[in-house]
C-alpha cells in the first residue's frame, strides 16, 4: 500500500518504452504517442476539470509553456472527463495546450494513474495525480507518481532542463 491510501495495480520504471495511447483531443483530433517521436512529451494525469487542484497545475502548465516549447516539449492533459468538460476548462483559463479524454480510463491503467483511493475511510477507484516526461524515443525518462501541485511544473522544467 502507497502512503495516502493509494494503492494502484502496477508502475512503469523509467527507462522503459512509454506505453502507446491514442485518445481524442480538444483540437478534435486524435493524438497518439507515436505522432509526437522526436519531440518530448510531458503527459500528465489530473482527477477532474475545474476542481481547485487542476485548475492549479492546468495553469502554471499553461504559465510555463514558452518555456516548455523552447526545450522542444509538448504537454497534454488526461482526465476521464468529456471533450466538452475540457472545451469548458480550456476557454474558462485559456489553457494552451491539448487536453486528451480517456472517459474509459484504459489509458490512466496503463500507466498506474488509476487506482484505489482512501478518502475518510472510504475506499474507490479514482485517478491519482502524476506526471510522466517522454524522451524523442519514445522511452519514459521520469515518472512522478504522487504529485504535489505546488511546485510541481518548476520540478518537471527542471527534469527537462538537465536532459
Amino acid at each position: 500500500m502507497e502512503p495516502y491510501g493509494i494503492r494502484r495495480k502496477h508502475m512503469l520504471k523509467e527507462g522503459n518504452k512509454a506505453p502507446a495511447f491514442n485518445l481524442p483531443g480538444n483540437d478534435g483530433k486524435k493524438h497518439r504517442l507515436s505522432d509526437y517521436l522526436g519531440q518530448k512529451i510531458v503527459l500528465y494525469f489530473y482527477p477532474r476539470d475545474n476542481t481547485p487542484g487542476c485548475t492549479t497545475e492546468a495553469c502554471d502548465f499553461r504559465d510555463n509553456m514558452a518555456k516548455l516549447k523552447r526545450k522542444g516539449t509538448v504537454v497534454f492533459g488526461v482526465s476521464k472527463d468529456s471533450i466538452a468538460s475540457h472545451e469548458k476548462f480550456i476557454a474558462k483559463y485559456d489553457l494552451n495546450f491539448v487536453l486528451l479524454a480517456d472517459e474509459d480510463t484504459k489509458i490512466h491503467e496503463k500507466y498506474g494513474a488509476w487506482g484505489e483511493k482512501s478518502m475518510y475511510g472510504k475506499k474507490f477507484m479514482g485517478c491519482i495525480r502524476s506526471t510522466f516526461l517522454i524522451d524523442e524515443k519514445g522511452k519514459l525518462v521520469k515518472a512522478w507518481n504522487k504529485v504535489k501541485v505546488k511546485g510541481h511544473v518548476d520540478e518537471v522544467l527542471e527534469t527537462i532542463k538537465a536532459l
